[in-house]
């Protein structure tokens, strides 16, 4: 049996069809979007859905998403001369990054015992208007 692409077997069964065609038309929407929006915005948003001429975008912040909204009028224009059947666009804040809490927190390296006492003297020979001082009482303190 010789191998299919990926996009021949995509395009060969009736679910995994429609599916590979409606992500080809996110791609070629996510294009036109890069085209007519303001590229601090096409850089901050990007189209997450397509449904009955109703695009949907999602915005990284909700300062992206009013400034989205104020430009609705032209951006469905703008898609539809871009031959995008486009009739209405719905702006949603979903920022890409992880929320603070959800970060996997960083562990600081551990320092070794003579390390600490070398930098724990070195801050102490510093001047107190060093801007060294601080960082390195800071590193000196946090160490392990």
């Amino acid at each position: 049996m010789a191998a299919r692409s990926l996009d021949a077997y995509l395009n060969s069964a009736g679910d995994l069809a429609r599916l590979s065609a409606h992500a080809g038309r996110l791609v070629k929407l996510q294009r036109v979007f890069e085209q007519i929006a303001p590229s601090y915005l096409a850089a901050s948003s990007r189209v997450a859905n397509f449904k009955s001429g109703k695009v949907v975008i999602h915005a990284d912040s909700g300062a992206v998403a009013a400034k989205l909204r104020q430009m609705l009028p032209s951006l469905v224009d703008e898609f539809s001369l871009k031959g995008a059947e486009v009739t209405e666009i719905q702006v949603k804040v979903q920022p890409t990054y992880a929320a603070p809490q959800h970060k996997n927190r960083v562990i600081s390296p551990a320092v070794g015992a003579q390390a600490k006492t070398d930098l724990q003297r070195l801050s102490e020979a510093l001047p107190e208007e060093s801007p060294l001082k601080e960082p390195l009482e800071r590193l000196v303190k946090r160490s392990r």
